[in-house]
Order: C-alpha cells, then sequence, then structure tokens
C-alpha cells in the first residue's frame, strides 16, 4: 500500500492541569438529553464499531459518532442551539426547562422575536429550525464564500439568510451590532465579554451525543476510550464533550486531541502559547465549520486544562478521512461525512499511511489496545463538494 506525507503539526498540551468543569458534567448533560429526548423524531444517532478500519490502522477499535443522522438536519449543531433557545425562552416565561415542549411554548408567546446568528451552515440550519419550531423570525449571516447548498438548507427552515464579504470573526462582530440596533436575539456559540449564558447553553446541548456515546459504548461492553479525536472552529463542541468525558472518566484517563485546518488554527496556537492566540485572514479551508479564527473563551478554558495535545492539519487530511469513511474496508459501516466532520479520522489514516508512521503513532500514544471515538459532525451538508472530493479526486493524498 502507498506511503505519503500530509502535513500535521502536533503539539503537546504544556498547560494541562486536568481540572474538569462543573457546567459540563454528567447531571449538566442528562438535563440537555432529557430536552433532546422530548423532541418528535429524537433518537441516539449511531456510534459505528469500523473494525476492519482499526485492524488495518494497528489500534484495537475505531468508534465513529455519525452526527449526519441528528433530527435529518444532516449534522449535530441543533443539539445546541435548540437547547438555548428553549433555555432562554423558559428563563423569559419562567418555565421549568424539566416541563418545556416547542408546541406548549408556542401557544403562549405573544410577542414574535427574532433569532439571529453567525454560522459556516450547521449551527445556522440549527437556529433556523428551533425558530421555526416556535413560530418565530430568525436572521442568520453567513461569511464570504459559504456554500450555496448550506444557505439553501437554512432558507427551507424560513430563515433569512444572508452571505456577507467579511471572514467569520469579522460576520460575528457584524450581527452582533446588528442585533443591537434591531433588538434581535443573538444565539452564537462563541463567548465574550456579557455574553456567556447562550454559549454554555449552547455547549452543554453539545453534550448531549456524549452522553450518547458513552451509554452506547457501555452496551458494547467498552468501558471508555482510551483517545478521542475532537475537531475544532471555536472550539464549542471540543470544549463541551471533552468537559463532559474528562468528568465521566477523568480527565488523566483520557488522551484528547483537538484538530484544526492549518488556515484557522487558532486553538493549536493558543495550546502552544498557554493563552488565547487570534488568527485572522480569509481563513480559506474545505473545512467550512472549523474555519473561525477567534477562540470561545469558554471551550478554549476547558480544552487548555484537560486537551492533551493539538494538531494543525492541511485540508488533505480531511479529504482523505472523507474518502476512507465513505469507502471502508470489509463489512464496516459506510459513513458519509463531510468536510469538518472527517478531519478525525482523517488524522488517523494520514499517520497509518505516512512515512513515519511508528513515529507518529507512538507521539499520539496509540497501540494494539487504543480504543479510539471519533465524532463525524456532519454529513454531505455540500453535496457537489462532497462529490468533488470522493468522486473527483478534489485534495488528493498524494501529491
Amino acid at each position: 500500500m502507498s506511503a505519503f506525507s500530509l502535513h500535521m503539526d502536533i503539539a503537546d498540551n504544556h498547560f494541562y492541569t486536568g481540572e474538569s468543569s462543573p457546567l459540563f458534567s454528567r447531571q449538566q448533560a442528562q438535563q440537555a438529553r432529557h430536552f433532546h429526548q422530548k423532541i418528535t423524531g429524537y433518537q441516539p444517532t449511531p456510534l459505528l464499531a469500523m473494525n476492519e478500519l482499526a485492524a488495518l490502522f494497528g489500534v484495537h477499535k475505531i468508534l465513529v459518532k455519525d452526527e449526519s443522522k441528528r433530527f435529518g438536519l444532516n449534522a449535530f449543531k441543533m443539539l445546541g442551539g435548540a437547547y438555548a433557545i428553549a433555555r432562554l425562552m423558559c428563563e423569559k416565561h419562567q418555565i421549568d426547562i424539566n416541563d418545556f415542549s416547542f408546541a406548549t411554548l408556542k401557544s403562549i408567546i405573544t410577542e414574535k422575536m427574532t433569532f439571529t446568528s453567525t454560522t459556516d451552515g450547521n449551527h445556522g440550519r440549527g437556529i433556523a429550525w428551533a425558530a421555526q419550531q416556535l413560530g418565530q423570525n430568525a436572521v442568520i449571516y453567513m461569511p464570504k464564500g459559504s456554500a450555496q447548498a448550506r444557505v439553501d438548507a437554512i432558507l427551507r427552515l424560513g430563515a433569512e439568510c444572508i452571505v456577507t464579504d467579511m471572514n467569520y470573526d469579522d460576520t460575528v462582530r457584524f450581527t452582533m451590532q446588528t442585533a443591537q440596533e434591531k433588538g434581535w436575539v443573538v444565539v452564537q456559540d462563541t463567548a465574550w465579554q456579557g455574553y456567556t449564558k447562550i454559549p454554555t447553553w449552547i455547549m452543554q446541548g453539545y453534550t448531549t451525543l456524549a452522553d450518547e456515546a458513552v451509554e452506547q459504548m457501555a452496551s458494547m461492553g467498552i468501558p471508555r476510550p482510551s483517545h478521542v479525536f475532537l475537531q475544532a472552529g471555536v472550539g464549542a463542541m471540543a470544549g463541551g464533550v471533552l468537559g463532559y468525558l474528562a468528568d465521566v472518566y477523568g480527565t488523566s484517563n483520557l488522551h484528547s486531541v483537538i484538530v484544526e485546518p492549518k488556515q484557522a488554527d487558532c486553538l493549536y496556537r493558543s495550546g502552544v502559547k498557554g493563552e488565547i492566540v487570534n488568527v485572522g485572514g480569509s481563513m480559506s479551508t474545505i473545512m467550512a465549520g472549523l474555519a473561525c479564527g477567534e477562540p470561545n473563551p469558554l471551550g478554549w478554558e476547558i480544552l487548555r486544562n484537560c486537551a492533551s495535545q493539538f494538531i494543525s492539519c492541511q485540508d488533505a487530511v480531511a479529504a482523505l478521512g472523507m474518502r476512507v469513511l465513505g469507502n471502508p474496508p470489509g463489512l464496516d459501516p459506510r459513513v458519509i461525512s463531510g468536510e469538518s466532520g472527517a478531519v478525525g479520522l482523517g488524522v488517523l489514516a494520514a499517520v497509518h499511511f505516512h512515512p513515519q508512521r511508528d513515529a507518529l503513532m507512538q507521539q499520539l500514544k496509540l497501540d494494539r489496545d487504543s480504543v479510539v471515538l471519533v465524532i463525524s459532525t456532519e454529513g454531505d451538508t455540500d453535496l457537489k463538494h462532497y462529490r468533488e472530493v470522493v468522486w473527483e479526486g478534489l485534495h488528493p493524498a498524494a501529491q
């Protein structure tokens, strides 16, 4: 089999403390999951065992959490946006979150609200979905270069969708300013001074997928993963999920790796320096959901304390992951994973095919006993680009 070298910078976290956060405990996750379980159509997304791929890559287990099956929305993001909007509306109308239902709340709302957010696609789709369920308005802003397929998915949910001529982080600032002027409610998955409650709820909403995975692993007879690879944009999903897993398993029992595109590796750079480092510019990467240059301070704190390593990698790593998941060996289940969803598995594949495979395995502490959990956070949310990568060979592994 071919050997080829894809660019991956791997940095150990020298600022690791092992300190977990009570905001992302098992109790908080189970409260969020209880909310999601009441939504029509809820079911846990599959946790798939890629046994033949694990044998090929030289580890004991590879487990893929397939979030393309989430409420028919092809991505995990609605878990956070819907939960945050529900918590917000419960607070406004003095309803216990445990008694919440979209139908009940919709019937008592007398004044229409407008929710707004910046998105690379999936988060905005979740906000639009939740607003639609409540009969409210949503205005979603997207950064320049956003795929038309992702715009159309938001429009189909009845929201207004505006693509700006700015990058993601500048679009966030524009959204905030516009919301202040118009009296809209910002539901954003990153935090800043004076804006932490809603991002915390969003991150807690994401922990539902991790709570499902823990339950699913237990049902498979797997006491815990040895490794988890978590992709990061601002770090909201990675922080929430890692915070929960650290509470359940203990941080010292989990080797956690945070993966980003090289063009937007703000958390990698922050991990190297030990404090928040922002990345500017166009951040042009195929991993659109990870094209964020400014870390979420809430997520960053957890990642600084609990992550084992940070990786910055080229786009071809994600493309490789998409192709491997879509064409697995033997009887392993096929996973349709998008550009951001596939990068964790892409790292494993890139390590396997690398000329320095053994050294990289050792650096990542991977061996024949490793049980590796990866989260495929999205499916083919940009179908045209998915086929360009998987069918046509865009972003090839070997140049």
